[in-house]
């Protein structure tokens, strides 16, 4: 039996990965968006049947209309059956509690977890890679660890209760990382607070992963990087509204808007419009317009 621990986050709100009745939303920071501009597209050569795929954002997406969950992984789980199963990880991250449950729901299974981060296994996506018996990362491919980060409004007083609230959320995922690299909790907690990228010679020298993924098992297809690009713009400009005063509904909205797709999700593999330079125009003077 796996000695990892399971990890529990207190009670998991619904929709959203913090209480409706406190004034914070949670995001990706905008550097890990930056950086994951480079693993863009970044794919396996070749996968089996007993291959669960995580290229997306933790959680519900709001503009794939897909991302990572829990109860997508459960079904996965049960359709390889009793077997080994390999985890493909190419992910900012997104949301911590998704994460924290998609990280449990593995270490549930009975039999071996292979994860290989291709590309980046940042924030929440870098507690699911924690899951697997054997961790392989590739050579030029990064795993990330911080501490759960959000924009919050209020006052004083609000803010610190928020900050408190927030606290046994790190320590939990400070728990994850300690048990798997055989650290201490103090320097696992100095990585977080540093917002701490790790190459993945670094991973493995860390105990974050055990051994190197051979780059003939790694591409970057063209199709994917074009999508993963187009939707990471999309978001990066969501986050600089939020940043700039906008609630998230409003600043979707008025990305909806100018992107004149009906609606997130698209049956295209990549989203119409994303990439275009009249697109990125109307953006860029919609967030010189908040922002005066």
């Amino acid at each position: 039996m796996r000695n990892m621990p399971r990890v529990f986050a207190g009670a998991r709100p619904g929709a959203l990965p913090f209480p409706v009745d406190k004034n914070v939303q949670a995001f990706t920071p905008a550097s890990v968006l930056d950086r994951y501009d480079a693993a863009a597209g970044v794919r396996a050569v070749a996968r089996g049947d007993n291959v669960i795929t995580m290229f997306d954002s933790i959680g519900e997406d709001y503009w794939s209309g897909e991302g990572v969950t829990a109860k997508k992984v459960q079904s996965q789980l049960r359709a390889i059956g009793d077997r080994d199963v390999e985890v493909h990880i190419n992910s900012y991250g997104g949301d911590m509690f998704e994460g924290i449950a998609v990280y449990n729901v593995l270490r549930e299974h009975p039999q071996n977890i292979t994860v290989k981060v291709m590309g980046m296994a940042a924030s929440a996506a870098s507690i699911i890679a924690m899951a697997g018996d054997t961790v392989e990362i590739g050579a030029a491919s990064f795993l990330m660890i911080h501490n759960c980060w959000v924009f919050a409004g209020g006052n004083r007083h609000e803010l610190r209760a928020t900050a408190d609230w927030m606290e046994p959320f790190d320590a939990a995922m400070t728990g994850v990382y300690a048990a798997r690299a055989g650290a201490e909790a103090e320097q696992i907690v100095k990585w977080m607070d540093a917002e701490t990228f790790m190459s993945g010679a670094t991973a493995i020298e860390r105990g974050f992963a055990d051994a190197l993924l051979p780059a003939d098992q790694i591409e970057t297809d063209a199709k994917a990087q074009a999508s993963d690009r187009s939707l990471n713009e999309l978001r990066s400009m969501e986050l600089a509204l939020v940043g700039a005063g906008m609630t998230r509904s409003q600043a979707r909205a008025r990305i909806k808007n100018l992107k004149g797709t009906p609606g997130a999700a698209t049956e295209e593999p990549t989203t119409p419009g994303a990439g275009d330079p009249k697109l990125a125009e109307a953006l860029t003077g919609l967030l010189a317009t908040v922002t005066r």
